[in-house]
């Protein structure tokens, strides 16, 4: 019986993780041992005290800091591979799910060359970024993530599919350039092959690269559109358009492109971060000196 653990990180967003673990408890679990994890990234709400009291089956970490997407599941992770986990499953904390979501996912993994699986997608009924575009009977059918997609020659990471109505136009499962960490399902040997999560991008486009290095050591990484879950989309971090989004992204941009990005591409970022530096905005001066003096991590940054 495979051991699978879902984590989800938790930093002032009780209203949001308590939805998540509430509809957890309608997941077909047959055949499969599953524990929870939830890592209280530093709180400054009860949030640690509600957890606890709904849900005493439930283990709750509780780091003394932000430790950021990165940090928060690393700590999990660990926690879950020392506790036998075969399997780890990063959901987000405003993520809730459809009750047949895990068995799909976990199907895939009958072929072992496959280390990493994601869901299809939605954004919550009422929660898309355009919603005045969708009839009432659309909403909650709206797509945020239907497969990953990198435009190598720009350095940019986008998910196919996101603002259209699903009409099963990408319900075919296969192979994709990256799973989001909104909803990532990893087996444990991934992590004894490749090691966690980067630490140095604390957040965004770490998801990207953990799914690279996985792939360069010869795991598979794969859509399963069987598996279905909805996003708040909640935004903790600031959200696109923040100066938070723009410092990490300028920043990590440079940082995984310069990993993974074909010759021609480096220097082209290259190129680019010498004109943030002169002529850019102070957030995106200010990532590419902390990239140019190795200050990664977590940078903290006003949104």
């Amino acid at each position: 019986m495979p051991h699978v653990f879902i984590l989800i990180i938790n930093w002032n967003g009780k209203k949001d993780t308590i939805h998540c673990l509430s509809s957890l408890k309608r997941l077909n679990t047959k055949g499969i041992k599953l524990s929870i994890i939830v890592v209280d990234n530093g709180s400054s709400d009860d949030s640690v005290e509600v957890i606890k009291k709904k849900f005493p089956s439930v283990i709750v970490y509780e780091a003394q800091k932000n430790l950021g997407f990165t940090g928060g599941n690393n700590v999990g992770i660990f926690l879950a591979l020392q506790k036998g986990a075969d399997y780890v499953w990063l959901l987000n904390n405003d993520t809730f799910v459809d009750k047949e979501s895990l068995q799909a996912l976990l199907g895939v993994f009958a072929d072992e060359i496959i280390g990493i699986a994601g869901s299809k997608i939605y954004f919550a009924a009422g929660r898309e970024y355009h919603k005045e575009k969708y009839n009432a009977s659309e909403l909650g059918k709206v797509l945020w993530y239907a497969g990953g997609l990198i435009d190598w020659n720009n350095m940019y990471a986008s998910h196919r599919g996101v603002d259209e109505v699903d009409v099963a136009q990408y319900d075919n499962a296969g192979e994709t350039s990256f799973v989001t960490g909104c909803s990532m399902f990893i087996k444990g040997v991934v992590f004894h092959a490749i090691g966690m999560f980067d630490d140095r991008y604390y957040l965004y486009l770490e998801d990207l690269d953990f799914c690279l290095r996985a792939q360069k050591a010869g795991f598979r990484t794969v859509y399963m559109p069987s598996s279905k879950i909805w996003h708040v989309n909640a935004g903790s971090s600031g959200g696109p358009g923040s100066k938070l989004h723009e410092y990490y992204l300028t920043r990590n941009r440079l940082l995984v492109g310069l990993r993974f990005a074909p010759i021609r591409t480096k220097f082209a970022l290259l190129r680019e971060g010498i004109r943030f530096f002169f002529q850019g905005t102070p957030t995106q001066k200010k990532a590419v000196t902390d990239f140019i003096f190795d200050k990664l991590g977590n940078q903290s940054y006003d949104t």
